[in-house]
């Protein structure tokens, strides 16, 4: 509907155009020759009208009309460079709102695969270049076609020959710049393309990793890292828009030689140079009119030449499918009394990699809480994501209750779930933000929060803060300390009421008596609550229910912590 009435405001853009050049004509011949309009035939209805008795007379209201449908197509004008700006970036706007759906839809093993960089730049800086060199330039030429099709018939009518000759000659000059210069733009659009990912790649790791940037003071180095992707990117956006204005200069040029060409032509007609002001004014206006246009025109060629590649890494990532749920309410938790099973899981990332995970069977009772111990690659944390449904098993199944985990359920499956990473990601919010995270302010449960807090053992910290749950972490939560941050981890697992909370060396970074505590709330809060504990410490899995040893992607020992741990050692 709203491409509609902006293609209906193109066609009516387009008439006021024909219509501005031909009010000249009549204005320039009472100017010139009143007598002669006076006379005309078309003039008498309005001579009738107005009740006007001499050709001069007429000068007056053929101003007024001239001035009228000059202002009217300028206001036309104007108004659909407001409607194609507006349409344009509204498109933008889905396009890229969609684009971001899309990838937080996609499943964990795409997101592992992938450099974030590279879909932050398609988000961002590509559906920008989707917008100004693909949306808008397309609008443009298609409006400028409309226009360039009305002032080339209404200058037809004027003097044909001279028309359709200038717009030969005109057309050409642009037809031949575009068969030289698009290799040198599909050039242009390729590194565009690759240079905007490589930007947001040096921003984020250059930034992402400041503290050891300042300690180790490699400023220059990352500086160069960015520099050498942001010049080539400046360098091609630059050619691209050099060679969509540079043939304007010359085709202006051109246009005058062929206004004085046109001019000495017309002054020896029998009707003398009074004659011919008219159709030379009339044919001056149109020829003002139509070289901008036609500039428009290639211009936007250009610059969809040089937004191609852009636009297609763009739509690769808008057409990321959509998972079944991604439409529907957030799923009903499926039911979980009894246990969880590993039937025979193996897992590996793809066809050509190695076996992460190789013939595991495995039963967690609800209830139980389970340690699982093993040194760096062992598969911990890929049999954590597993059990967590973020990734789905290569060979076997994951099963609840004797249920199949499965694409179509494992949503059904995550409701039970709160992780408690070693690395807790916090928002640059609020505490009770970051602790009740993904809920909006005005939903959160304040007694509901207080209480996770102080089952995490970080209650009274927050509280002795001056804005207490309304204190800003900081980006990352720079403000707060490695424990701190833990501990609000802990907390919005806790908040969230999950009935399977998954530690993955979630209290590396506290000390012995805080972690001691934050266990001991943990495990006094009931024998629903089944807990996973992936631990640096292995005093930390002294409770445990069970203790699973994996290597080499299998299990190598299970059993009670007198079992299976030295009780000599401390940590592995």
């Amino acid at each position: 509907m709203q491409f509609g009435i902006l293609f209906a405001l193109m066609i009516l853009a387009a008439f006021a155009e024909v219509i501005s050049i031909g009010a000249v004509l009549p204005f320039l011949g009472v100017l010139t020759a009143p007598e002669r309009v006076f006379s005309h035939s078309i003039a008498q209805p309005l001579i009738q009208v107005l009740k006007l008795t001499e050709p001069r007379q007429l000068l007056l209201p053929l101003t007024v009309a001239f001035g009228i449908t000059v202002l009217v197509s300028g206001a036309m004008r104007l108004g659909l460079l407001w409607a194609q700006t507006r349409f344009s970036h509204a498109i933008g706007a889905d396009f890229s709102i969609s684009i971001y759906r899309r990838t937080l839809y996609q499943p964990y093993a795409v997101h592992v695969a992938r450099n974030s960089s590279e879909v932050i730049a398609g988000i961002s800086n590509k559906a920008n270049t989707v917008v100004y060199s693909t949306l808008m330039p397309a609008l443009t030429l298609l409006s400028s076609s409309m226009m360039l099709l009305a002032i080339l018939m209404a200058l037809v009518a004027i003097e044909p020959v001279v028309a359709f000759s200038a717009f030969a000659g005109f057309g050409g000059i642009y037809v031949l710049v575009i068969l030289v210069t698009r290799k040198r733009v599909a050039l242009d659009s390729q590194r565009i393309s690759f240079e905007q990912n490589q930007v947001i790649k040096a921003l984020q790791e250059g930034l992402g990793g400041i503290r050891d940037v300042l300690i180790d003071g490699t400023q220059a180095t990352y500086c160069n890292i960015y520099r050498n992707a942001d010049l080539p990117l400046r360098r091609a956006q630059a050619n691209i828009q050099i060679i969509g204005s540079s043939p304007r200069y010359g085709i202006e040029a051109l246009g005058m030689v062929l206004i004085l060409a046109l001019a000495y032509s017309l002054a020896g007609r029998s009707e003398g140079i009074s004659g011919a002001i008219p159709v030379l004014g009339a044919l001056a206006l149109g020829a003002q009119r139509l070289l901008p246009v036609l500039q428009q025109a290639y211009s936007s060629w250009s610059s969809m030449s040089g937004g191609q590649v852009s636009l297609s890494d763009a739509l690769e990532l808008l057409d990321q499918p959509l998972p079944q749920h991604a439409d529907e309410p957030l799923s009903v938790p499926m039911p979980f009394q009894q246990s969880i099973t590993l039937n025979n899981l193996a897992f590996r990332y793809t066809s050509q990699s190695p076996w992460v995970l190789e013939g595991l069977n495995l039963t967690i009772l609800k209830g139980s809480r389970i340690g699982f111990m093993g040194t760096t690659g062992s598969g911990k944390s890929t049999l954590l994501d597993i059990i967590m449904g973020l990734l789905q098993p290569t060979v076997g199944s994951l099963s609840i209750d004797g249920v199949t985990i499965t694409p179509q359920n494992y949503r059904a499956w995550q409701a039970h779930i709160a992780h408690v990473p070693q690395a807790i990601f916090l928002a640059d919010t609020s505490i009770a933000e970051n602790i009740a995270f993904g809920v909006p302010l005005d939903q959160i449960d304040q007694i509901r929060l207080r209480q996770a807090a102080q089952q995490a053992q970080i209650a009274e910290t927050i509280e002795s803060w001056e804005k207490q749950y309304d204190t800003l972490v900081g980006e990352r939560g720079i403000r707060l300390s490695g424990g701190q941050r833990q501990r609000i981890g802990i907390a919005r697992a806790l908040y969230k009421k999950a009935n399977v909370i998954v530690f993955d060396e979630a209290t590396s970074a506290l000390d012995n008596d805080t972690e001691r505590a934050v266990m001991k709330a943990i495990e006094s809060l009931g024998d629903e609550l089944t807990i996973l504990i992936v631990a640096h410490r292995l005093s930390t899995l002294k409770n445990c229910t069970q203790i699973v040893e994996l290597s080499d992607g299998q299990i190598t020992r299970r059993g009670s912590y007198a079992e299976i741990v030295d009780p000599k050692a401390e940590s592995f």
